[in-house]
């Protein structure tokens, strides 16, 4: 029978995302200011026969159960965090939640291309002077939301310690980092607010040349062509999280790094290296490592301890002594 080992003070646990609920609790306050603004829209639109303002109402709903996703997707990462079923966390929740966003946006937008297209064959009579206040009120709902939502990307810093001396990296790290650092569910909450925002300025772009130069078909032209710059947010929200999700996200700059990292050590070489993300600022790495002059593998993990995204690394060392080798 095996004798009692400390094994415990070498696990951990694998939170690889914010637990603190931050972004939860911003996401909160805008369903509130959403909701609110939403009845207020509808109503307003169906008194004054805008299309644009209805439309934006309306598509305010649908952002409303888009926010209810993200808040879920919130909940559900919190409340699995330490649930061994996840093999590595529940951070990609993050990510799952920011997809089924880009897929709910992706309708919204084929939505509103349909009824702003309807709308140029069958116009109705705008009240353009309660229209224009209403959409107003509107933008600055969204813009609020919007800057409640906004992402803040954070680098991290390696103080200076770039493994042999790569200052002139520092740029391409930062920006590997913030993209590392992207919380796709409040990417994706926040893409909605900002198709909002663009919704109502579009609107009220249209009903003040209506109202003053009688360009009534500006109202459905403005919807057409907001649909289309939504449809462009939710394709390329669609392909970072969907990347993301198949473990196929880009970062080439930190492998090269590891790579040369490693390699720097006298005769080793690394045979097989994966990094993926597995949370918002966070990677993890897999690495084979082949040396005639080997090293336990956490001296390889301490080499790579600069790097402060790799927050799960692995280590496999295979030292070679003629033609026989051995695996540490």
């Amino acid at each position: 029978m095996m004798s009692d080992l400390p094994v415990s003070r070498f696990q951990h646990k694998h939170r690889f995302h914010d637990i603190t609920a931050s972004g939860e609790r911003r996401v909160r306050y805008v369903i509130l200011l959403t909701g609110v603004m939403m009845v207020f829209e509808i109503a307003a639109g169906i008194t004054t026969n805008s299309i644009a303002l209805l439309a934006d109402g309306i598509h305010m709903g649908t952002h409303l159960a888009a926010l209810s996703i993200t808040i879920f997707a919130y909940w559900y990462a919190r409340r699995h965090a330490d649930d061994d079923h996840f093999t590595f966390g529940t951070g990609k929740v993050s990510t799952l939640g920011g997809f089924a966003s880009a897929i709910f946006l992706a309708a919204v937008a084929f939505f509103m291309a349909i009824e702003s297209a309807a709308r140029f064959f069958n116009p109705l009579e705008i009240r353009f002077d309660e229209a224009i206040a209403v959409a107003c009120i509107g933008l600055v709902v969204n813009l609020l939301s919007a800057v409640l939502l906004r992402n803040q990307q954070h680098h991290h810093g390696h103080g200076g310690q770039h493994h042999h001396g790569e200052h002139h990296h520092k740029h391409e790290h930062d920006e590997h980092d913030a993209k590392v650092s992207t919380d796709h569910n409040l990417r994706g909450a926040y893409l909605h607010v900002l198709a909002d925002a663009l919704t109502s300025l579009t609107a009220i772009i249209a009903l003040t040349a209506g109202m003053l130069f009688g360009y009534v078909w500006m109202d459905p032209a403005m919807g057409v062509l907001g649909s289309l710059v939504v449809a462009r947010w939710a394709y390329l929200l669609i392909k970072e999280t969907g990347y993301v999700l198949v473990d196929g996200d880009h970062h080439d700059e930190i492998v090269d790094q590891v790579r040369d990292c490693i390699e720097a050590q006298p005769e080793t070489r690394i045979a097989d290296l994966h990094i993926w993300r597995v949370g918002p600022g966070h990677l993890a790495a897999i690495l084979s490592i082949v040396t005639s002059k080997p090293h336990p593998p956490a001296h390889y993990k301490q080499l790579l301890a600069v790097y402060d995204s790799l927050a799960h690394i692995t280590v496999e060392v295979i030292e070679l002594a003629g033609s026989k080798e051995r695996t540490l």
